[in-house]
């Protein structure tokens, strides 16, 4: 049985949507933000520790971490989502997986949590606008002739790098990136994950 504890408005929209891809029966928690203070419920800090979601519930385990559910599912229910271990495949698959919650959200997360102190954060500024440049264009550069990320059909990697890559669009980054922005219209146009808006929101 897969159960999983999704957050409204999180990265856990990934994971709903990988299940949907799967096509693997799974039972969903739905949890609200706070509409004040925009944080998770409490209601997650009795699933697990941190209260932060995705949460999945497989086999009996609770499994936090995008990136580790995301491998786990893969492993378990898609193995063609994974590239074979040991091949340069596999290697870029290893790379994307952790990029995509390590080295592109640093940036990410500065330049939200910066842009809230008003005048106070503007010398911080260049610098983030400066990686959050670096890291687009890096995801840019690796984007395959098929439009994804490590194999030439969707791959774990796609579902962890749409997060970073729907970012920069909402940034109206498209005109910089345009392999980026045709790699988001494509995603966001598949059927499962229309399926995953529809049962899990944005």
């Amino acid at each position: 049985m897969i159960k999983l504890h999704h957050l409204n408005r999180s990265r856990s929209l990934r994971i709903l949507w990988l299940l949907e891809e799967i096509g693997a029966p799974y039972e969903i928690v739905l949890h609200e933000r706070d509409a004040q203070t925009n944080l998770a419920p409490p209601a997650l800090l009795k699933v697990h520790p941190l209260g932060k979601s995705p949460v999945l519930e497989l086999d009996g385990d609770t499994i936090i971490e995008s990136a580790a559910i995301t491998e786990m599912l893969c492993m378990k229910l898609a193995p063609q989502m994974i590239p074979p271990i040991g091949t340069p495949a596999y290697r870029r698959h290893l790379e994307c997986m952790h990029f995509a919650e390590g080295s592109v959200m640093t940036p990410v997360l500065l330049n939200m949590y910066v842009g809230r102190l008003g005048e106070a954060g503007a010398p911080l500024h260049p610098r983030i606008q400066s990686e959050l440049d670096n890291h687009f264009s890096y995801m840019e550069s690796i984007l395959r002739t098929s439009g994804h990320f490590v194999m030439d059909d969707l791959s774990a990697a796609d579902i962890m790098m749409s997060f970073p890559a729907q970012i920069a669009m909402r940034m109206k980054r498209g005109a910089d990136y345009p392999k980026l922005a045709r790699f988001v219209e494509a995603i966001e146009a598949r059927p499962a994950y229309l399926r995953a808006i529809a049962v899990g929101g944005v």
